[in-house]
């Protein structure tokens, strides 16, 4: 497994290699414990594709083509329940209204201006999802701005190639995997998007708006159930938001 010292050598920075040989090299990064991880969470989501009565067709175009996990699993739920177009439609936005802000931060840093076009920007965009985000933030800074977008293109390409593959196999091979372990690998998903998400965060804003979600969660799950993630962002942000800009004037 490639470490990013290998992948990421300063010695490249100013290198002029081609496109092709950066996308590349983020294929190559893909193979890391983050994409483990991923595939793993994947094939429990197989398990609930098949027990929702998805066809294998079904299952592989909503892992390639959906991508986010928390909006798969939202979409599944509602297919399964018989829930109209429109309300599963709605339910999926509010589900992946949280990748916006996501991919308006990602965008200028992939952006070279004059040169990237639209469509390039469109295609990276389809694969932010927490997974690649982190993973673009924390290692796309490294690199010269040239390499950027087809170094992250490289990697979430073939890091939804390999997914959806293991997806699939999963769902042919559901039978001989107990259903413990099937929900258990679902399970890891929430947890290393947590545990990589704290580990990413420079602001203590950042952090602060973790924990207060945390906490909140709960509480938005019981009471404002289908909207729980939509509250618990907006007033967890809110809150962490107003408090450390007071902190700050405190000690200014």
């Amino acid at each position: 497994m490639a470490s990013d010292s290998e992948q990421l050598s300063p010695d490249d920075e100013h290198s002029g290699l081609p496109a092709y040989v950066w996308m590349l090299r983020g294929a190559r990064s893909m193979v890391s414990l983050p994409a483990v991880i991923l595939m793993a969470a994947f094939i429990g989501y197989a398990g609930l594709a098949r027990g929702s009565g998805l066809t294998l067709t079904e299952t592989l175009v909503m892992a390639g083509l959906v991508w986010a996990l928390p909006s798969i699993v939202v979409l599944t739920g509602a297919i399964s329940t018989g829930l109209g177009i429109v309300p599963a439609a709605i339910a999926v936005a509010l589900a992946s209204v949280r990748l916006m802000p996501m991919t308006m931060a990602m965008m200028p840093m992939v952006r070279v201006p004059g040169k990237t076009k639209t469509w390039q920007l469109l295609y990276i965009s389809h694969f932010v999802a927490v997974t690649a985000w982190v993973y673009a933030m924390h290692n796309l800074p490294k690199l010269p701005r040239d390499a950027r977008l087809p170094f992250f293109a490289g990697f979430s390409s073939s890091l939804t190639f390999c997914v959806t593959c293991v997806t699939g196999a999963a769902y042919l091979l559901l039978d001989d995997l107990p259903k413990p372990v099937a929900g258990g690998l679902f399970i890891l998903t929430p947890i290393y998007f947590v545990c990589s998400l704290w580990g990413a965060s420079k602001l203590s804003s950042d952090k602060a708006a973790m924990v207060i979600g945390i906490l909140l969660g709960p509480f938005f799950y019981l009471y404002f159930p289908g909207l729980d993630l939509l509250w618990t962002g907006l007033v967890g942000g809110t809150l962490a938001y107003l408090g450390t800009r007071f902190q700050r004037r405190g000690l200014s």
